[in-house]
């Protein structure tokens, strides 16, 4: 099977769904996780330091 358009007509089954703690969508239905808050592997909040914005000071 190649990988160009008429693939694109077999791609039916949703990967991710909204998620019950972060509200995105990015919930795994297989995997059950979240990709964008870490929810379903850890009670913490998925936080990277280079995904954080950087701190503007109040002008």
């Amino acid at each position: 099977m190649s990988k160009g358009t008429p693939s694109m007509g077999r791609r039916q089954k949703t990967t991710h769904i909204r998620c019950r703690r972060c509200g995105r969508n990015s919930y795994h239905k297989q995997k059950s996780v979240c990709a964008a808050c870490g929810y379903g592997a850890t009670s913490k909040m998925r936080k990277y330091s280079w995904s954080k914005k950087s701190h503007r000071p109040k002008a």
